[in-house]
């Protein structure tokens, strides 16, 4: 579609007619922001960045959390190696509990609203968030902390399950025909944002704190932070969700939610496709922000606030990498960047021991380098078989694969990498890593819908 501005009627569809109507299960706030006008690809653009850097934002503090604060603080009880693979553990039940929040909330919808359903999913995670900012730690509360803990970061995967509100899925299918790369990678900035920001304030409070201040209070304050940005992003995409005119692009190419037994049996083949087509990328999106913090940590002496800025700098140069990729996509298609991309994190798998026992320089340049594979890698994951799906499943085949995407490639990396480099040496991080480049591989080598999409 070559158009840049929408006014609710697709070339090559029947027209809306002038007395349409928003079905029932998408009334409500929208007529309080009704307005008569357009809304243009930058608009939903605005929405899926706010979103997607509100959710990375607070997905970051809890990673950073999980390094620098949640070992000491909740498993004080057992040596540093093991605290922090226990918190890794709990770090995964996130990503376990994603795909259960987003089948949950995609029936709340059917059932109620969209407006309804992203109002009570930013809410549960708002408050999983902020609950944890007033944790009691194990000295205080003994195994009750820990229970909280695991009980408020479940609550935090099933709210960004629950999350999705189609504009990413909108924002494809409405790309003019040359610049679907270029829109594709929009959502992905989130990531690297979300990360500067969140790094940011840990190294500012690590600088600035002694580090019993910084246990006993400092860590708290990016939670509530994280709370506040949740409060801002809901009314942006509330702001934009809840128009008629939004309402009737959904409607028109069928982004409703269907259930989870017609999805499975009719577009099972392309979920699978999916979460494993972008496999390189998730599994290295670990392995350049949680894990390296880990590793640094414990077997290290470098100063954490100084490496959290070499890391802000990497993610920098994502940021550079995944707009990049928008080009490149568009210039080559995106099936053929994806697989030179995974073609080319194989390679980088090969040097992780080297680089990371290479002293500062050599973790300056794992750091560097893989920041910007991930970014030029990550640009492209979202939906990249999402194109495969029928219209009326792709809405609820994108979030789930999505879900699927995170809980296989990246759910389990900051362990499985702590926990293979601690016990038998950096040389199976490589190992790990590589499976999942010849994982994408294989997935794209299967997908050739995607290239005749392209």
């Amino acid at each position: 579609m070559a158009t840049t501005t929408f006014d609710g009627n697709i070339p090559g569809q029947p027209s809306v007619p002038p007395d349409y109507q928003p079905s029932p299960t998408s009334d409500g706030a929208r007529n309080i922001n009704a307005r008569d006008g357009e809304i243009h690809p930058g608009e939903i653009a605005v929405g899926v960045v706010i979103g997607r850097a509100s959710e990375y934002f607070d997905f970051f503090v809890y990673a950073i959390a999980s390094v620098l604060v949640f070992p000491s603080l909740f498993f004080p009880f057992d040596d540093r190696l093991d605290a922090v693979l226990y918190s890794f553990v709990i770090f995964s039940f996130a990503f376990i509990a994603r795909p259960f929040g987003t089948v949950l909330f995609m029936w709340l919808q059917r059932r109620y609203s969209r407006e309804g359903k992203l109002t009570a999913a930013l809410f549960l995670l708002g408050i999983s968030t902020v609950g944890i900012a007033f944790l009691p730690s194990y000295a205080d509360a003994g195994n009750t902390g820990i229970v909280l803990l695991a009980l408020f970061r479940i609550g935090q995967g099933v709210a960004q399950g629950g999350s999705w509100d189609g504009l990413p899925s909108l924002l494809a299918l409405n790309a003019p025909h040359n610049k679907r790369g270029w829109y594709a990678m929009l959502g992905q900035l989130g990531a690297p944002v979300g990360f500067i920001i969140a790094a940011g304030i840990f190294a500012y409070m690590i600088a600035n704190l002694s580090g019993l201040d910084f246990l006993a209070w400092g860590w708290r304050f990016p939670f509530f932070v994280a709370f506040a940005i949740n409060v801002v992003a809901l009314f942006a995409r509330l702001r934009l969700v809840s128009t008629p005119e939004y309402a009737r692009l959904l409607d028109e190419r069928e982004l409703e939610p269907v259930g989870l037994s017609e999805l499975s049996h009719t577009q099972g083949r392309n979920i699978i496709i999916g979460a494993l087509a972008a496999l390189a990328s998730y599994a290295l999106f670990h392995l350049v922000t949680v894990f390296p913090l880990s590793w640094v940590q414990l077997y290290s002496n470098r100063a954490l606030d100084d490496f959290l800025v070499l890391q802000m700098w990497g993610a920098a140069l994502a940021i550079v990498g995944t707009v990049a990729s928008g080009l490149i996509a568009d210039r080559f298609g995106r099936r053929t960047t994806l697989g030179t991309l995974a073609a080319l994190i194989a390679v980088f798998s090969g040097f992780v021991p080297t680089l990371m026992q290479g002293g500062e320089t050599g973790q300056n340049i794992f750091i560097l380098v893989g920041f910007a594979l991930l970014g030029l890698s990550y640009g492209q994951a979202a939906g990249a078989v999402t194109a495969n799906f029928a219209p009326r499943h792709r809405y609820t085949g994108a979030a789930l694969t999505s879900d699927l995407s995170w809980l296989v490639g990246a759910a389990f990396a900051p362990l499985v990498a702590l926990g293979l480099s601690a016990n038998f040496g950096l040389g199976y991080v490589s190992l790990y890593l590589l499976s999942g480049a010849v994982g994408s591989l294989a997935a794209l080598s299967l997908n050739r819908a995607l290239e005749i999409r392209d």
